[in-house]
């Protein structure tokens, strides 16, 4: 989908631009200060009560009317998808399909928020002006919202498949460019922490017992919710060279792949995991992920998770799975559900272009379930080439993306 109106014609997939926002900051800087300086974002939330529950903590940008306004989704994926239209040199009018991974703001946030004031471009602070920020805060609207207010005309379409929403987005994206039904696709998610699902998460026993997240290791007690958004801007390769613009990276390979095996636990293997993964690194041209460097884990921190998907990495590629570092993000910004995909893809990039292992933060002691390299603790120079981000969701969907430097 060129300026001109002249199709490419498919191919390489490239990213050309991102904008990222966590409880860390916004930006790269702050992913880099926190994520890979292993620096967790966790502390006590003050958005809602949590009296109730079993801990306060999650990883949380600071509260207060401006700042939970400021943080709407509407707002936040239009700065982030500013950001990244900036860093690719691309602007209004552009030609785009728009694919989002989002729930929406939850209606509990979206309470909290409808009292911070008007927000941009409302100019009725009435009954009216609530019921629209309300509709707009509906996953469909975010993304007609997102186009509209970054001028992007083209197709749209909203992923709401949970902890793989955005990451699903992404590889739709990838799937229109390879085939030469798009030029150029943004790609976001976002996730803010909410009551109704915080409390969720705690009636599940699945939120950690002593305020940090410790994926993979043998005293690791549960996750910690996170706020999250991202978007990114894919292009083929023929239309970044054609206008003169820069790719950060290649997206090389894709795969989504389901066990279907319960309803809230992986597969104990990490079946579908494993068939994702498989996907993307056949389609990458390295089915054995001989020319793997480093995997960006789904790394929950939860009993079942960790051990799954060690089992499900060492399925993907038995003869590598020991000398790949492996780490879990999470570990610092918190699991951002919808949000995770997109947001660890950026952390992914980062890594590459940086030539930085980010570790998994937290880790204390080995497990003999989970025994490969977890870059425990502390960043790990590397001189990375390829890499693979992958991510799984309730009801058993999975997802793989491999990343390559130029």
């Amino acid at each position: 989908m060129s300026g001109s109106g002249e199709m490419s014609g498919g191919g390489e997939v490239t990213v050309t631009g991102f904008g990222v926002r966590t409880a860390l900051g916004n930006g790269a800087d702050a992913v880099r200060r926190g994520v890979f300086a292993g620096v967790p974002a966790f502390a006590p939330t003050t958005r809602f009560d949590t009296g109730p529950y079993r801990t306060p903590m999650a990883a949380a940008a600071p509260d207060g009317p401006d700042a939970v306004e400021q943080w709407a989704l509407r707002h936040a994926l239009a700065e982030c998808g500013t950001r990244a239209l900036d860093m690719a040199g691309l602007g209004t009018g552009t030609r785009a399909a728009v694919l989002l991974g989002v729930a929406g703001d939850h209606t509990s946030v979206t309470r909290y928020w409808r009292g911070a004031g008007v927000g941009e471009g409302d100019t009725d602070t009435g009954a009216g002006a609530a019921a629209d920020r309300a509709a707009d805060a509906a996953p469909a609207r975010l993304t007609e919202l997102l186009a509209v207010r970054l001028g992007l005309t083209g197709p749209r379409l909203t992923f709401t498949n949970a902890c793989v929403a955005s990451a699903a987005a992404i590889i739709h994206g990838c799937r229109l460019i390879s085939s030469g039904r798009a030029d150029v696709a943004v790609c976001g998610g976002g996730y803010l922490v909410e009551e109704e699902t915080f409390g969720k998460f705690d009636s599940g026993r699945a939120l950690s017992k002593d305020g940090m997240v410790r994926p993979f290791s043998a005293d690791r007690s549960g996750l910690l919710l996170g706020d999250g958004v991202a978007v990114v801007v894919l292009e083929s390769a023929e239309h970044t060279r054609r206008r003169g613009g820069r790719a950060l990276a290649s997206v090389v390979g894709w795969g989504a792949a389901t066990d279907a095996h319960h309803i809230a636990q992986p597969h104990p293997q990490g079946a579908g995991l494993a068939r994702a993964a498989r996907q993307a690194l056949r389609l990458a041209g390295d089915p054995d992920g001989a020319a793997l460097d480093y995997v960006n884990a789904h790394g929950t921190g939860t009993k079942y998770n960790d051990g799954a998907e060690t089992r499900g990495l060492r399925a993907a590629f038995p003869d590598r799975a020991e000398s790949i570092p492996v780490s879990s993000t999470k570990s610092t910004t918190g699991h951002l559900l919808e949000a995770a995909g997109v947001v660890e893809f950026v952390i992914t990039l980062l890594a590459l272009t940086d030539g930085v292992l980010p570790p998994t933060a937290g880790f204390t002691a080995p497990d003999p379930e989970c025994d490969l390299d977890y870059v425990p603790n502390r960043p790990r120079r590397a001189d990375l080439r390829r890499a693979l981000t992958v991510n799984a969701a309730f009801g058993g969907a999975n997802t793989a993306l491999v990343l390559e430097r130029p």
